[in-house]
């Protein structure tokens, strides 16, 4: 990860977006996650979207990450801090997420744990870009 010193915060720059961010620790874990998914499991990264806004029940939310294949979301991917446990109401918002996203694989992470899904399977780990 880049990293860069202002004052008495620190920033991140997001590959994907171009741009600082400041290091939050949500936002720690969606930095480390885009390089996971860049560097091990091989995801392109022209493939990968982050905090894009989506419409759900005339609300405005904002996904983590989104992968696409072929012009359609792959992964829908839910961050959270690393002190944010993955309880049944961070698998349900990635859920929500998905009712408009219509993605094949959900994943949520907290940077200690991660939990992915083939719709409703729990599965061992993120299969590579490939085999997806």
């Amino acid at each position: 990860m880049r990293l860069e010193k202002r004052g008495a915060s620190t920033f991140v720059f997001d590959s994907i977006r171009k741009n600082w961010f400041v290091l939050s620790p949500e936002e720690f874990v969606r930095q480390h996650l885009i390089h996971y998914l860049v560097s091990v499991k091989k995801f392109p990264i022209s493939l990968i979207s982050v905090e894009k806004q989506v419409l759900l029940n005339q609300q405005s939310k904002r996904y983590d990450i989104v992968v696409y294949r072929e012009l359609k979301p792959l992964l829908v991917v839910e961050c959270k801090a690393p002190f944010v446990a993955l309880d049944h109401s961070v698998v349900e918002q990635a859920l929500r997420y998905n009712l408009v996203l219509k993605a094949g694989y959900l994943m949520i992470s907290n940077g200690v744990q991660d939990r992915v899904y083939k719709g409703q399977t729990l599965l061992q780990d993120l299969p590579d870009f490939t085999s997806l």
